[in-house]
């Protein structure tokens, strides 16, 4: 199924996101009909380090505004060479290139600078019941917690609408531009939907369920249009986003990290596959699983 770029006429704050969406629409030109490309666009970059996930090729940063690319946030970077960003810490101020293709993109020729050259906005601190609550995160086996979303048609979405359906749900924002993160979670769950359409046994009853943290710009009509260049099927594919309070809560749950602020956004990523009964079957964090794994998992429920 061809994709269209995205974009969004209904609302004005959507710029951001038409020309992010145009940028990965080029990226993916550029790469050949799906091969990576061979010159990757490139971006020098500064920002403040905010943590290590536990794979020790990623940074977490939090950058000034990418001109053409993307506003300040911050984001998990993927270092090919894991020496790049060994002798980090937390609070470092750091200048890196930042390379982004169709497919993929990475950070190298990373340098400790002053803290002075670096120029963020303002953030709200986390409060402290915020940071505790990350400590308790879900597991595989607990019962997925009930919630009330709305949806790309401006329905309301719960636990129940799901009721009899394994869903599989993860976390995206549609301002995301970093192709391995919230892209790939996208061109994911596009190929399990194809997976799922195609399928006459068990695979057929499941859903699939994106759920933007990013409520104030992703508005229902926002979601419409990334759900319709990612030719989503709103029978089988749903996109929804909720209250900042019901937002906080799920992610929290889920322990995906997320700090929003004068156009800054960290997070991080989280999958879930949800039995029919409402357990927690299965519970992916990054980005390294693939739709064939899932599928088959899908495939076996009873």
């Amino acid at each position: 199924m061809q994709k269209r770029p995205f974009t969004s006429r209904q609302n004005p704050r959507c710029i951001a996101g038409r020309s992010i969406g145009l940028l990965i629409c080029a990226l993916l030109f550029t790469s050949g009909c799906g091969k990576e490309a061979k010159s990757p666009l490139r971006f020098q970059v500064r920002g403040v380090v905010q943590g290590f996930p536990a794979d020790h090729r990623t940074v977490a940063v939090e950058h000034e505004d990418i001109p053409g690319f993307m506003p300040s946030m911050t984001m998990p970077f993927s270092a090919r060479d894991e020496k790049e960003i060994a002798g980090l810490k937390v609070g470092d101020a750091i200048s890196f290139r930042l390379n982004v293709t169709g497919q993929d993109s990475w950070i190298d020729q990373v340098h400790k600078i002053d803290r002075v050259s670096v120029h963020l906005p303002t953030t709200p601190a986390v409060s402290p019941s915020l940071a505790s609550a990350r400590s308790k995160r879900l597991r595989e086996g607990d019962a997925m917690p009930d919630f009330k979303l709305t949806d790309q048609s401006g329905k309301q979405v719960t636990l129940e609408t799901f009721r009899n359906h394994p869903f599989v749900l993860t976390f995206i924002f549609t301002r995301c531009p970093l192709p391995n993160f919230c892209p790939r979670m996208s061109h994911n769950f596009a190929e399990l939907q194809k997976a799922i359409q195609e399928s006459s046994g068990p695979l057929a009853k499941a859903r699939l369920l994106s759920i933007s943290f990013d409520p104030e710009h992703d508005t229902p009509n926002v979601l419409r249009e990334y759900g319709q260049t990612e030719g989503a099927d709103f029978n089988i594919w749903t996109f929804a986003t909720g209250s900042r309070a019901e937002i906080e809560g799920l992610t929290k749950e889920f322990s995906v990290l997320v700090q929003p602020g004068q156009g800054t956004i960290s997070h991080s990523l989280a999958t879930a596959l949800v039995g029919p009964n409402g357990r927690i079957e299965k519970l992916r964090r990054g980005n390294g699983w693939s739709p064939e794994e899932i599928t088959r998992e899908l495939s076996s429920a009873p």
